[in-house]
């Protein structure tokens, strides 16, 4: 433990003021907003730093970061390992909302009783089965159930926390509000919310408006801003500023601070998805090619039904061997440690060089284990991959290429043992919850599998390393990339509510780094699906394409 006076931010990192006072606050609860690559993730893993190494989270209390997506959950967990080390970290919880209600009810079922009973093993699927089976939107109302219900269960999680961190604030719906006020309102726990007001785009779920005057009325909480965008470039920011006078003119960035030059931005128009999907495949391949950027540096953004408006995109980029993913398909399943796990170790076994997956595989298997004992493990995996990579080289002599993948696996996952495997998540503490992931990642696999026979590509297209993204708006929240592609900015595409569509379409040209690409078609065919009111004549979206018309680059 480090005194609070002579904490100083990991890695020497240099907050603004208010980013610095919210890492060091001590006693009050804070409502903090930011915009757009403000650093929010990075001021919550300094505040958790600060937290854990000074002591001011008394051991054995915990942190508990509260996210809305299980990538965002998975980043700020590895950000945190990453400023203040893996003992420490140890007493970091991130979780979704979800996740953490399925805490709550795995850990309090028995005071579920009556209609809401639920057998040990219960099961979440798409339809309530008595006693057996709930679905995932009745995760959040149980859990509240067995909090209004149950005081021992209440300060029973009031006494493993002091402080909680509540990711993407602006998202928070009514029952996950309810939950969080259940949970820890009136208590000394310190909560941390962050988020951003112009990036609300789950309207649709319910999000509370003035969530954050809500909140800083109903916990006493400080409200504090950050500006400064630390991740895009100075003529991107430019853009978004023009946006941000409609959004919220009281945040508008000062011309101070986004001065200079640098950045991209083009807008394209094309007579048809076809010649638009070529023009982008040759253009990613040249970035990939020439510049060198990687391809998960590499974004394509779409506002909504992205398998009928990328499929163009997709077949373009496989014609060219360009390896993407399509994150539609994927759903979350990448997002899990044991997915992720198998992924990486069918990389060291079948691909060439992959010591990105080494790394990874070493990082799940041993990061907690001292010295004498990491040495160890990774001699025995050593040996075990050795052993496979000659096994089946041996195999495909007299087989089919690849037919012996599963069957790696299955001794991989015999060697690493049921106990290491469950504490790889919490959710895996139920054993039918790991046994699932397992066969969805099976199942994602044989589906890549026949679309690129050639294994090694079909798990780069499960990797974030290896692969271009493509991906809805909604889901890129939080993530940040070098180049992004926003396809399709037309009328037909942005066709709702004014203000939401505003609002999503700032998060998309926000996760842009360094360049940013906006498309327009005159004319995209009817999908062979044949969706309900598809149009096939298009029209630009002249506000949004306007806001990029004044900083366009020169070799436009």
């Amino acid at each position: 433990m480090i005194a609070v006076k002579t904490w100083q931010p990991a890695d020497g990192l240099i907050l603004e003021p208010n980013a610095l006072r919210a890492a060091q606050e001590q006693e009050r609860c804070l409502a903090l907003t930011a915009g757009p690559g403000a650093g929010k993730t990075e001021m919550l893993a300094q505040r958790a730093d600060f937290l854990l190494r000074t002591g001011t989270c008394h051991y054995p209390k915990r942190i508990l970061a509260i996210s809305f997506k299980a990538d965002a959950s998975k980043n700020l967990k590895e950000r945190v390992q990453r400023r203040c080390g893996a003992d420490l970290a140890a007493r970091f919880d991130s979780h979704t909302f979800h996740a953490f209600a399925k805490r709550i009810i795995d850990r309090f079922r028995p005071v579920l009783t009556g209609n809401s009973a639920l057998d040990a093993g219960f099961t979440i699927g798409k339809q309530r089965i008595a006693r057996k089976q709930i679905t995932f939107d009745e995760l959040i109302p149980f859990a509240i159930q067995i909090l209004n219900e149950s005081k021992v269960c209440r300060n029973a999680i009031r006494q493993t926390y002091s402080d909680v961190f509540l990711d993407e604030f602006q998202d928070c719906t009514n029952l996950q509000y309810e939950l969080v006020k259940i949970a820890f309102q009136g208590t000394g726990i310190r909560l941390t919310a962050v988020g951003d007001t112009k990036q609300k785009i789950m309207g649709w779920a319910g999000a509370l408006d003035g969530i954050f005057q809500t909140f800083a009325a109903d916990f006493g909480a400080v409200p504090l801003n950050m500006y400064r965008n630390f991740r895009s470039k100075p003529r991107l920011l430019r853009m978004q500023n023009e946006i941000i006078r409609v959004l919220d003119q009281a945040s508008v960035m000062p011309d101070e601070q986004i001065e200079g030059d640098e950045g991209e931005v083009f807008a394209w128009g094309f007579e048809d998805s076809c010649k638009e999907a070529e023009h982008l495949a040759d253009l990613i391949n040249g970035w990939i090619e020439k510049e060198q950027v990687p391809l998960s540096e590499v974004a394509i953004l779409v506002s909504k039904q992205l398998d009928l408006y990328a499929d163009h995109l997709m077949a373009a980029l496989k014609a060219r061997g360009i390896p993407f993913r399509n994150e539609q398909q994927m759903q979350d399943i990448t997002t899990e440690p044991a997915a992720r796990l198998v992924v990486d170790y069918l990389s060291c076994i079948f691909g060439k060089r992959e010591p990105k997956a080494w790394v990874r595989l070493m990082n799940q298997l041993v990061p907690f284990a001292d010295d004498e004992i990491q040495a160890n493990t990774r001699r025995d995996f050593d040996r075990l991959i050795k052993a496979q990579r000659k096994s089946t080289a041996l195999l495909e002599l007299i087989d089919e290429p690849f037919s012996s993948w599963w069957e790696s696996v299955r001794v991989f996952l015999n060697q690493v043992g049921i106990e290491t495997l469950v504490a790889l998540s919490p959710d895996y503490e139920s054993p039918d919850r790991l046994k699932e992931v397992i066969r969805e990642t099976r199942a994602h696999i044989e589906e890549l599998l026949k679309l690129e026979p050639d294994l090694p590509k079909a798990l780069e297209r499960l990797s974030d390393d290896q692969a271009v993204r493509i991906l809805t708006i909604h889901k890129s929240k939080g993530l940040e990339f070098d180049s992004v592609i926003i396809l399709g900015v037309e009328d037909q595409t942005f066709w709702g509510k004014a203000d939401e569509e505003r609002c999503a379409f700032f998060v998309g040209m926000s996760r842009a780094k360094r360049r940013l690409v906006l498309t327009v078609a005159k004319h995209r065919e009817t999908p062979p699906s044949n969706p309900y009111r598809w149009r096939e004549q298009r029209t630009q979206h002249d506000e949004f394409v306007g806001y990029a018309m004044p900083f366009l680059s020169q070799h436009q």
